[in-house]
């Protein structure tokens, strides 16, 4: 899912790997480190990562942020 503003996209990632509030810090350091990123909130419950960016991300970037983290990206929600 991803949605355009005037000045932000709004993108809802899925990832693998997270069951707790730590997963959920690492994933959002992560993102939150990527150019042009606003707004990260990750929900390991569900699997879905939202982020708030300047401009749409490529995915490649986002799965490398949370490869780094060390979770999968399994694509967009």
């Amino acid at each position: 899912m991803s949605a355009e503003t005037d000045t932000q996209t709004t993108t809802v990632y899925r990832v693998t790997g997270m069951t707790c509030g730590h997963c959920e810090d690492a994933v959002t350091s992560e993102i939150s480190a990527l150019p042009g990123v606003t707004s990260v909130k990750a929900v390991a419950a569900s699997g879905e990562v939202t982020v708030v960016s300047a401009a749409p991300l490529a995915d490649e970037d986002v799965r490398a942020a949370v490869d780094e983290a060390g979770y999968e990206f399994t694509g967009r929600a």
